[in-house]
Parts: C-alpha cells; structure tokens; sequence
C-alpha cells in the first residue's frame, strides 16, 4: 500500500471478503511507509493483539496504526478500541464494518486528543463511506495527532498515577475485601478504575480465575487503559507469569502491594531493613522457571544454556543478601535489647497499643502523649515503633508503645521480620486493643487482630478493648470482653480510658516493702520475675526492695523467706 493512504481500496475489498468468509474479526497492523507490519484473528468478544516491537519514544506515537474488521456489520469503534489505541499510543485505531455477505459497510477512524484532567479524549471521524475514505486528510490527523501528543506528554506523565484493575474471588471473610484492597492501592499511589469479583469457585491453578475470566480481563483492561491487576490473594508464581502473558501487563497480588506499602512507609533503619527482608524472601519464589524464559544451560535435555545459569546467580545474590540482612537484623536487635534493658531496669509499666490497621492507634498514642506520630486516614501510617511515657490520671508512669497495624491476609514473611518489633506486645503488661468502630467489619477486624496476638503469644496478657471512632457513629456498638469507648481524633473517652488502664495495672496486685538478706538471692530474683520493682537499695542487713507484687508471688516469697517475710505490704487497688 502507498505511504500516503489510510486504507487503499484493494485492502478494504480483501478484508470485507475475507471477513465475509471465515465471520471473524482480522486486524492489520501497519506501518507509517504502507508495510503491514502484523495480522491478527479474533472474534467479537476477544482482541488479540500482536507482541509488535515498537520503538517509539513514549512522548510519540507508536508509528502503526490498526485496521480492523467488525464482522457485525457495526464499524463504530468499541471501548475496547478506543482504550487500546490509548494504551498502545497507535497511530489510529479504524474500524471497518462488515456483513454476512462480506460487503463493507462503514468505515470510522480515531485519533489520540487532548489531555482532559487525567484521561486523554479521542477524536473520531465517521461514518465514512468505505471506498471514498478521505486519505490525506486522514493520514494528516496522524501527523496532527503525533504533535499533539509530543507537547502533552511531559507535562501529564509524572502526574498520572497506575491505573488498576482489582480482581479477587467470592469468600467467606464476612467483609468487602476488595474494597479493602482498594484501600491498599490508594495507599500505594495507584488510580483504581476498575473492580472485578469472581464467583466464589475453586481456585485455577494456572490462571488463579480461569482461562476464560482471564480473557475477559484482557478486553477490560485495554478498554480502561490499565497498567496493572492487583488480585485479593497471593498468587503462586507460574498463575502470575500465566496471566501476565494473557492480560498483557503487569500483575502484583496482595502480599506484593503490602510490601510495596511497607518499603514507602519504612523510615527506620530497622524498618527498612525488616521490608527489604520480606521482600527478597518474598521475590526468591518468583524466580523459579523464570530461566526456561531465557537461552537453556545445562543440567539435562531442556535445561541447558545461559537462562538456568543466570537464574543460578540470581538465587545466590538474593540468598548471599537475606542472610546479610540478618545479621544487620541481629546487630540492630542487640541494640533494642540493650534499650529494653535500660527500660525494664525503670520500674514502669508497659502498655501496648495493638489493632487492625487505620483503627487510630497513633491518633490515640497522640491524645495520651503528644507524641507527635504521623497519624493519616491511609492504611500502615505507622511502621516503626514508638514508646512513650505517659502519667496516668492517678500519678503511675507507664510506658505507652504504638505498633505496627495488622490487617486480613497479612504476608507471613512480614510478620517474620517484623518479629523483633512486634515483641513489645509480647513484653506489654497490658494490651489496648485498638478497634475501628465505625467500619461495618470490625468484628472480622477484631478477629484478625486478636488471631496475630494470639500468634505472637500475648494470648493471655491482661487487654482491654478499646471501641474508637464513636464521633462517626449515633450509638456504641456492641461490646465483648473489658471494653473502653473513645473518640481519639476529639480527645473524647480518654480520661476514662486511663483509669480503667492504670486500674488494670494494679490490680490484684500487693505493693510491698521487703528487706531481703543477702543469703536469700533467690528471692530477689523471683521480685525481678515476677514484680515490678519501684526502688532498690542495699543495706547493711540486706536488700531494701519496694515493689508491686502479685499475690501468687507473695506467697512464694514467704516460703523462701519463711513465715516473718520482713515485709510491710498493702493491696494495689
């Protein structure tokens, strides 16, 4: 075909008759000197779209457009057309309209516009007459077209957040998941356009949603112009290699996106260093067959060349990292240690602030303390840990510590490198379990929380559930267990809420004064164990130890230091 025409008469005749006979839709892909450059086959409800090598700059177009049969007779361009000539920055995307009995019957073409706010507008022109289409003007809109895109381009490409696509499967979680994972992805800086939920089913082990589900995706996402899919639960390896060959960009899951929140966020040097761990041990997975990509090396018939010894290589890197990792991990742990203690050697008790994430644990921390912690309405506000002394309204010091947020699926590799930090759950001597009450799933929140306190140990450290967000609510929800009701964002509850803690403290607890021979070393111990010690000072006649005590270890103490334990004691109320 000569360079300067669009569509010449002997390849609309070609195509309407072929179309006519096999009632297929074909594509061509041609070239700005008249080559065709591809050809494809498809039908009315699938795309196939050629692995074309263009090599444009991204502020141009491609240097191909495509013309493309409709055999319903229709020639007026879909939202699939129109999203792909977006994505693909083609020269044009046309549409000739074809009927049973193979004659062409309308022709429209469309250009790449103007940027309006954060999409780009198409032009398109038609219907026109299939054998006298207005070649030159057409192939003007190209040159206009390519202008036009050059100057816009810059100014819109560092503003335009990734367009998602989410994708899960029906489930018993009791909760939206996916609009939870919406959440995610805001957080990660990504533009949602789209939501697609499966019909609970069993899962594809090749394609996680089905061949034909993945297809469908296909056509979506080239309509949406989408430059990822996010799925609601992690996928395995081969099921993301699969469907980023089928849907034709690239394909993260959950656990990915969570990670990829976490790397933001991290601002500590142990934070950073805990993220990029879980992200290798993470990724070390994703490297499995990614050599039969490349040229094979040996190791047996299929396997031989260049591709397994760089994948080879790779694995080693990745491993000769993780353990770098941790040993750094290791020296940074010897040093909370020491800083743990430091503290513990302070008598004060600690209170950990736990619960699912955005349930405004930092707000809270800030209410008690005016910690000053960066505290956003965004999932994972907060990575590093934060410890704070606070007085609580009876005068005892108490140490408040604000930790990580949990959250449903949350990536095992994760909670294994956050292990370090979150052990001052683990240390608390009282747990406020921060929940979201204004959210309709707090109760499957509270599930999830209460299933990684449990996971950590902290099953049985003394808790207290703390309902926040009642400005958002006409009335308290139901309750369970020791419950506290607050507004933390406006200071609403938060006296009552430190009484019933500092009550918590001490309760059933016995504060004594105890002078311990120096033969009775056992004794100071079980205090150490199993008290907390408010002062200690060593006299002529032994140690002097006040501290506050629980009646089980009372009673030990009177069996190591016999009937006269030398004590003034008095219950904690």
């Amino acid at each position: 075909m000569a360079a300067g025409e669009f569509a010449s008469h002997a390849l609309v005749d070609e195509l309407a008759a072929l179309t006519g006979l096999i009632r297929r839709e074909i594509s061509v892909y041609i070239g700005r000197d008249g080559a065709v450059e591809d050809v494809s086959i498809g039908d009315s409800g699938k795309v196939n779209m050629p692995n074309m090598r263009l090599v444009r700059n991204t502020d141009r177009l491609s240097g191909v457009r495509c013309i493309h049969t409709h055999p319903s007779g229709d020639g007026r361009l879909s939202g699939v057309d129109l999203g792909t000539l977006r994505s693909m920055r083609l020269d044009a995307m046309a549409a000739l309209g074809v009927n049973e009995a193979g004659e062409a019957t309308s022709f429209y073409a469309a250009f790449l516009g103007e940027m309006r706010e954060e999409e780009r507008e198409v032009l398109v022109a038609g219907p026109l007459r299939p054998y006298r289409l207005p070649q030159r003007q057409l192939m003007d809109e190209i040159r206009i077209a390519d202008e036009r895109l050059k100057s816009s381009t810059k100014e819109t490409a560092e503003a335009r957040p990734e367009r998602a696509i989410l994708v899960g499967i029906e489930n018993a979680e009791g909760y939206d998941t996916l609009a939870e994972l919406a959440e995610l992805a805001k957080t990660a800086g990504a533009s949602v356009v789209a939501r697609e939920q499966q019909r609970r089913r069993p899962v594809d082990n090749a394609t996680y949603i089905g061949s034909g589900k993945a297809e469908e995706l296909a056509l979506l996402g080239s309509e949406l112009e989408a430059d990822l899919f996010i799925f609601d639960d992690e996928l395995s390896p081969m099921q993301q290699r699969n469907l980023e060959t089928t849907l034709g960009v690239r394909v993260i899951d959950r656990t990915a996106l969570i990670l990829d929140i976490f790397a933001q966020r991290a601002q500590s040097r142990e934070g950073k260093l805990q993220v990029e761990l879980a992200q290798l041990k993470y990724g070390m997975t994703r490297l499995a067959g990614q050599g039969l990509a490349l040229s094979q090396q040996g190791g047996g018939i299929g396997t031989r060349g260049p591709g397994e010894k760089k994948l080879e290589v790779d694995k080693r890197r990745i491993r000769r990292r993780i353990y770098e990792l941790g040993e750094e991990l290791k020296e940074v742990e010897k040093q909370r240690s020491l800083r743990r203690d430091r503290r513990e050697k302070n008598p004060l008790p600690l209170i950990a602030l736990v619960g699912y994430t955005n349930a405004g644990k930092s707000t809270l921390l800030n209410a008690i303390s005016d910690a000053g912690v960066l505290a956003e309405d965004k999932l994972f506000a907060t990575l590093d840990p934060v410890v704070r002394q606070v007085t609580l309204p009876g005068g005892t010091q108490a140490l408040v510590s604000d930790t990580v947020g949990f959250i449903n699926k949350l990536p095992h590799d994760l909670v294994e490198a956050f292990k370090s930090t979150l052990d001052e759950v683990v240390r608390a001597d009282l747990i406020l379990h921060v929940v979201d009450a204004s959210s309709p799933y707090y109760d499957s929140q509270m599930a999830v929380a209460e299933d990684v306190i449990a996971g950590l140990g902290a099953a049985e450290t003394p808790r207290i559930n703390v309902y926040n967000k009642l400005d958002k609510l006409a009335a308290q929800p139901a309750a369970k267990g020791e419950a506290a009701f607050i507004s933390a964002a406006k200071g609403e509850g938060i006296e009552a809420l430190l009484s019933r803690a500092e009550h918590a403290l001490g309760a059933e607890r016995t504060m004594a004064e105890l002078l311990i021979p120096y033969d009775k070393y056992e004794a100071v111990a079980l205090i150490r164990a199993e008290g907390r010690i408010l002062s200690e000072t060593h006299e002529e006649d032994g140690t002097r130890i006040r501290a506050q005590l629980p009646q089980s270890a009372m009673h030990k103490l009177k069996r190591i230091l016999g009937g006269n334990d030398g004590s003034d004691a008095e219950k904690t109320e």
